[in-house]
């Protein structure tokens, strides 16, 4: 029962304390790939810390210490034990264990819905636009692009199993051949490293748990954080100052809602970053930055393996000492 409450306060502390502790990482925007890696493993953790705080109080630490040594027989054990727990009122941790399955299957069905649901609307807008796209644009050969007749100036992809890069006939008037290819390098960025998935998993987390801080900003931060990496990534084979320009005039471009855009809210800061490089991470900030993100998505599982693994050796030395 004590893992089950330390569990439950590191879940509670993730939620409420790792957005501000994050929050103040300046190093995020130099590596912004890890920054991505360290809020989804901080996500995680409050997720897992909160359903193996469950699994604590649900199932008994000697239960799993013995059953280390055959995980079918644990498995089997498990089972066994949960429907004795739950049949006999008698028990004394019947009632915990009724309430702590049933709230570990609400966690499992809340997160499973809210992510069919951010997956399956997000499909849905982008068939619905990739029809209208086969209607209204046309695929540009030379720029691997799909333009489309809008005065508007806007740039932006399409994910899928068939993504494609977009572009306004405004943004191609308004933009010169180096920055044209610079921007399409940013969308197919987004392309290669399905950031769609990345963003849909956040957003699954903040719909299925709605007002927790961590979710959240998490969500606002890898929203920005994914356009920094496509930006680096398009400026590995692009000039920097031609994708600055382009960020410039595609600032007030708006793309659809489900679609990854060239612009946006984050256009102008982008911009300053690409003008003013920082240097990236030096190898001990970057292994410090692994072993948090390691700590994150460790830590619950070692607590809550803890109270097993002391069963096992208590079990097994004390069988070795007979012999």
């Amino acid at each position: 029962m004590v893992v089950a409450v330390l569990l439950a306060l590191y879940c509670v502390f993730a939620a409420l304390a790792l957005p501000r502790l994050l929050g103040r990482a300046a190093w995020a925007d130099r590596a912004p790939r890890l920054a991505i890696v360290l809020w989804q493993a901080a996500s995680a953790s409050a997720v897992v810390s909160a359903l193996l705080a469950v699994f604590a109080v649900v199932v008994p630490a000697s239960l799993v210490g013995h059953g280390l040594a055959g995980l079918f027989d644990a498995c089997m054990a498990l089972v066994e034990v949960c429907a004795e727990l739950l049949n006999d009122p008698s028990a004394p941790n019947a009632a915990a264990a009724g309430a702590g399955l049933a709230a570990g299957g609400l966690v499992l069905a809340r997160l499973a819905y809210a992510g069919g649901a951010v997956l399956l609307g997000a499909r849905r807008e982008r068939r619905r636009h990739a029809g209208a796209l086969a209607l209204l644009g046309r695929h540009d050969d030379g720029l691997g692009a799909t333009v489309v007749d809008y005065e508007e100036r806007i740039a932006y992809c399409v994910p899928g199993r068939r993504g494609q890069a977009v572009i306004t006939t405004g943004a191609l008037r308004s933009l010169a051949p180096p920055q044209v290819a610079a921007v399409l390098a940013h969308e197919r960025a987004h392309l290669r490293g399905r950031h769609h998935l990345v963003l849909a998993a956040a957003e699954s987390l903040t719909r299925a748990f709605p007002r927790v801080p961590l979710f959240e900003r998490a969500r606002t931060e890898i929203g920005r954080l994914v356009e920094l990496l496509a930006d680096d990534m398009a400026a590995r084979h692009h000039p920097r100052d031609q994708l600055a320009a382009a960020l410039v005039r595609l600032a007030t471009g708006r793309a659809p809602a489900f679609a990854l855009g060239a612009g946006g809210e984050t256009a102008l800061e982008r911009v300053r970053r690409m003008l003013h490089p920082q240097p990236p991470l030096e190898r001990r900030e970057r292994v410090t930055g692994l072993l948090a993100v390691a700590s994150l998505l460790a830590g619950p599982a070692a607590l809550a393996a803890a109270p097993a693994v002391s069963a096992f050796l208590a079990h097994h030395c004390h069988a070795l000492l007979t012999l």
